[in-house]
Order: C-alpha cells, then sequence, then structure tokens
C-alpha cells in the first residue's frame, strides 16, 4: 500500500506543478501590473487558462488525498517535491533559457531542496507508523495553523519584492499542511464510519483552509516566479505536515536517534534549496538590475546581448 501511495502522491506532484504554472502565467496575463484587487480575482474566473490551471491543481489534490489514505503524512506528504524541479523546466523553458546556462547557485537551490526532502522521505517511510486523527488532535491543529497562517499573511502584506512572494507562499503552504491532516481524519472516517454518522468538522476545515490558501496562493503568483512559490510549497507545507504527524499524531514513536537526526538534516537541506531559490532565481536578479541612463555606460541596464538569466555568451 505504501507503494501505490507514493505512485499517486507523484502523480498528483504533477498536478501541481501543471497547475501551479499555468495560474500564474494566467494571473500575470490578466492583472499586468495593477496587483490583484478584487476586480483582477473577478476576471480570472473568467480566464480558460486560469481554470485549466485550477483543474490540474484540483486533479492532484484528488490524488494525493488518495495517498494520505494509504501512508502515514510523513511518507506522503514529502513527496510533492517532485513538482519543484518539473515547475523549474516548465518557467525556464516558457523565458527561454536553456538549462545548462542556468546559474550553478540556481541548480544548487533545485538539486539541494528536491534531494533533501527525497531524503527525508526515504528515512521516514521505514519508520513512520499509521496512527489515527482524534478530534482533540484536530482542534489543537486548527489554533496552531490558524496563528501561523494569519502572522505570515500580515507579514506578506507589510513586505515587499521576493519576500512578500515567500511569505504569501509560506502563509498558503502552512494552510495545505492542515488540508492534509484534515484530509487523513476524513479518509479514516470512511473506511470506519457510514456516511450519515460523518463528522463533518474536518470536511468544513478543509473548505476554509483551501479557500485562505487560494487566496494567499494567487497573491504569491502576482508577487514572483512560479518555481519559487513551488519550492515554498512542496518544502515548507510538507514540513507542516509531518511536524503535525510527528507532535500530534504519534507517527514517529517509532523512530530510533540517528535516523531523526537524518530527517532533521534532510529539513534542512530543503530549506537552504528554497532560500537560495529565493535569492538566486533569475527572474529576482533581473529585478534589481538599474534602470539604463543615456550616456553612462557604468549604470546601463543590461545588454542586447545579455541571456534572459542575466549571463552573458
Amino acid at each position: 500500500m505504501t507503494t501505490l501511495a507514493v505512485v499517486l502522491a507523484a502523480l498528483g506532484a504533477v498536478g501541481y506543478a501543471v497547475g501551479a504554472r499555468t495560474q500564474h502565467g494566467a494571473v500575470h496575463d490578466t492583472i499586468g501590473d495593477s496587483g490583484l484587487g478584487l476586480r483582477s480575482q473577478l476576471r480570472l474566473l473568467k480566464n480558460v487558462r486560469w481554470l485549466l490551471g485550477l483543474l490540474a491543481l484540483g486533479a492532484g489534490a484528488v490524488l494525493h488525498a488518495c495517498a494520505l489514505g494509504l501512508a502515514p503524512l510523513t511518507v506522503v506528504q514529502p513527496i510533492g517535491v517532485i513538482a519543484l524541479p518539473i515547475t523549474v523546466l516548465l518557467n525556464v523553458r516558457e523565458r527561454g533559457i536553456r538549462v545548462r546556462d542556468l546559474k550553478p547557485a540556481m541548480v544548487f537551490a533545485v538539486v539541494a531542496s528536491t534531494v533533501g526532502v527525497g531524503a527525508f522521505v526515504v528515512l521516514a517511510a521505514g519508520s513512520a507508523t499509521p496512527t489515527p486523527v482524534a478530534p482533540d488532535d484536530q482542534v489543537l491543529a486548527t489554533q496552531l495553523v490558524g496563528g501561523g497562517v494569519l502572522a505570515l499573511g500580515v507579514f506578506a502584506m507589510m513586505s515587499r519584492s521576493k519576500l512578500r512572494c515567500v511569505l504569501f507562499a509560506a502563509g498558503c503552504a502552512v494552510a495545505y499542511g492542515y488540508v492534509s491532516l484534515l484530509t487523513r481524519a476524513v479518509v479514516q472516517q470512511l473506511g470506519t464510519t457510514d456516511l450519515l454518522s460523518l463528522n463533518l468538522w474536518p470536511l468544513f476545515g478543509i473548505g476554509i483552509a483551501m479557500i485562505v490558501g487560494a487566496w494567499l496562493l494567487q497573491h504569491g503568483y502576482a508577487s514572483g516566479p512560479p518555481d519559487l512559490i513551488v519550492a515554498c510549497l512542496t518544502v515548507i507545507d510538507p514540513i507542516v505536515a509531518v511536524g503535525l504527524g510527528i507532535g500530534l499524531l504519534g507517527e514517529a514513536d517509532r523512530v530510533d536517534t540517528w535516523t531523526a537526526i537524518g530527517e532533521v538534516v534532510c529539513a534542512a537541506v530543503a530549506c537552504a534549496g528554497v532560500f537560495a531559490l529565493a535569492r538566486f532565481h533569475p527572474e529576482n536578479r533581473e529585478r534589481r538590475v538599474p534602470t539604463p541612463v543615456t550616456g553612462s555606460s557604468d549604470l546601463a541596464g543590461p545588454s542586447s546581448t545579455d541571456r534572459p538569466d542575466g549571463s552573458t555568451p
């Protein structure tokens, strides 16, 4: 069952990557430089490209939910990191950048994020224990996640540039990590309870968290590149879900000390990859290029021979 869960989660990650790339392009084509106001958000609902992205995200979510019913959170959730390299490749291809022209720091960021979370999954798969999601656990998770999402949203609105993008994406990731916990609770009920006796609180919590997360996600799309957003989602989301699985559900009660240390190191490597991606992303570097000034070669912007990633032939 664990193998099937891994396959379903990997397919879900592909859906997330395609949906993120598609919706990001639709957001920028729709709003331009006008900002993501209420009117702009309403226009997105009529944008076919944005709706296709939503469909891809929805398909990924369904596959991910099925995987959560077959394996512990600590195994399934980190697999979403597969979406990161896929999104990077889609983004650089659309921007006309060849993979071999990417800066070494950019390549390191993607590899660190992917390998860090991938190694975490390998370690967790052999030691995680499936446990039930009790009502008290759901309430405590709601309080913790609600406070975290609110704080990140406030800080994001007070920030600018790539930090704003990272904070919005982080808020969305925290909300989605909480969704995974509640999704597992719902799937567990379906296997033991009839529909008339189903506890509706997890479904209500999932709906609210998805709406809040989607709102934060669209603002993240409007503030930065899609692969940076996906990097935040694919690293912070599983860290939150794994933290809830370990801290609240006791999925790591049988994990030995060395395995726990290895998991912490892997998580640290993955986070370092996200920070490196935020710092060295080509799109962020382009935004720091000074405006060309006539008659001053020192202050002039990039020449026509510069590549899109900021390098020269």
